[in-house]
């Protein structure tokens, strides 16, 4: 990619609607579009101020293609840092080919995949986990994914980064220092507020390297299975919380044989909820398949709801329902469980769960609708996202989660040189290595294939 070229690329969805914008940056923009758009006040666009609207034509000689909204962005006050024209046109793919055409025909050429993007950061108005959080902002599906994705555009995260950075940074230099006279064995560096400074770093990694399980549930959907013996009303509830019918409900056992999936927005947050085939001992071959499939999702959810049928529960199934919630447990020890009794509407007299105290549950009636707000509730309360909500900083990109698991290691590598009061050559070794880490997360430290790798992933336009 040449940043001398002046690019063009429709910045919309293509399609026909009302608007469409058309985004130009370079060098030459502004002289480009001063010659194909004719303002209605007659007033050349290198004359306009930056971030200033015109109305007017774009035209090829007499030839009228559209009459637009042009707005200005002059260098460096743009989103590139060049010079950028953004023609607001109707949006027929006529009109949008047409003067892309004239652009190109008159000095531009078509931007490639994320290369504006590329450029405003190749220009320094962002750093690389910026600009990675400007494809999970187009991309987030849900109010929890968005809100992290802005607070990464803003530069929250990169702040922290940024700051941990530049304080290994004095440390290393001082040790650095330390070579240039080794021969007078002089230390510059305090070993001591050097540990202090290690821990503190430390800490910080290791928390941003927790919330990943968090940031990337967030940003994929939070995986919850629905499971238990047949005829407990696994369908009914999967129904009942999409208000429609997403799965056959019957009085036959092993009426679902396959797992159904579909995702619901709660509060903001994704929840990709599994219907799973009921669990039991079978012969048929069909259903024992799809047995098999509901284990394996059990060990692929962040949440299973164990659905029990609270009509039934008698004195003499209560430790085989134990049994199964233990057996399930053993099959994923990090999945959270919630303990789900069904067809509470049914129950004339009082009954007691006692036996499942110890367990996080909730009544419902999934025929009716009965309780199921409250299953909403608690699903949340199940997966803790209070780090969302106090704002902290959560991590979605795996590129920026394995950056951070080099940084720990680096970090413990130098940790155990001081204990072992290794020389100054050999801790700068070290510590070069996880600022390195850390600038791979900011782009610091950056390749062509690395840039060509994330922004070859991005619309183009953007």
């Amino acid at each position: 990619m040449k940043n001398e070229d002046t690019i063009v690329a429709l910045a919309t969805p293509a399609g026909i609607g009302a608007i469409s914008i058309i985004r130009v940056s370079g060098y030459n923009a502004i002289s480009i579009a001063d010659g194909l758009f004719s303002a209605k006040n007659n007033k050349s666009i290198n004359l306009m101020p930056s971030h200033t609207v015109s109305l007017g034509l774009i035209k090829e000689k007499k030839r009228t293609i559209d009459e637009v909204l042009l707005t200005v962005f002059k260098s460096p006050k743009s989103y590139t840092g060049e010079d950028v024209i953004e023609i607001s046109c109707h949006a027929s793919f006529y009109i949008q080919k047409e003067i892309i055409a004239l652009f190109i025909r008159h000095g531009c050429r078509a931007a490639e995949p994320g290369e504006f993007t590329l450029r405003a950061f190749s220009n320094g108005k962002i750093d690389l986990s910026q600009a990675e959080a400007v494809a999970d902002l187009i991309s987030s599906e849900n109010a929890a994914s968005h809100k992290i994705a802005l607070q990464q555009m803003r530069g929250g995260f990169s702040s922290e980064i940024k700051n941990l950075r530049e304080e290994l940074v004095k440390f290393a230099s001082l040790i650095e220092l330390e070579l240039d006279f080794s021969e007078e064995d002089v230390l510059f560096a305090d070993r001591k507020e050097f540990e202090i400074l290690l821990l503190k770093i430390s800490k910080a990694v290791n928390s941003l390297i927790n919330s990943f399980s968090t940031g990337n549930v967030i940003k994929n959907g939070i995986p919850v299975s629905i499971v238990g013996a047949p005829n407990v009303g696994k369908s009914t509830l999967l129904n009942s919380l999409f208000n429609e019918d997403k799965a056959i409900v019957s009085n036959i056992p092993g009426t679902t044989r396959d797992t159904i999936e579909d995702e619901l927005i709660i509060e903001g947050v994704k929840f990709r909820f599994i219907d799973t085939a009921g669990i039991r001992k079978t012969n048929d071959q069909v259903e024992s398949i799809g047995i098999k499939k509901t284990m394996q999702k059990i060990t692929e959810s962040n949440v299973i709801l164990l659905i029990i049928d609270a009509s039934k529960i008698s004195q003499i199934d209560q430790n085989d329902i134990l049994k199964n919630i233990d057996d399930s447990i053993k099959i994923s020890e990090n999945t959270k469980y919630l303990i789900v009794l069904n067809k509470i509407d049914l129950i004339s007299e009082k009954k007691s769960f006692e036996f499942l105290f110890e367990h996080k549950t909730v009544k419902i009636s999934a025929k009716s609708g009965l309780g199921i707000n409250e299953l909403k509730s608690e699903l949340l309360d199940v997966v803790r996202l209070s780090k969302l909500d106090n704002n902290d900083t959560i991590i979605t990109n795996a590129r920026h989660y394995n950056a951070l698991l080099d940084v720990s290691k680096c970090i413990k590598m130098i940790q155990k040189g001081l204990g072992n009061n290794i020389s100054g050559d050999l801790l700068a070794i070290d510590i070069r290595e996880a600022l390195d880490n850390l600038g791979r997360i900011t782009g610091e430290i950056t390749s062509d294939e690395l840039l060509g790798n994330i922004f070859s992933s991005f619309c183009i336009g953007k």
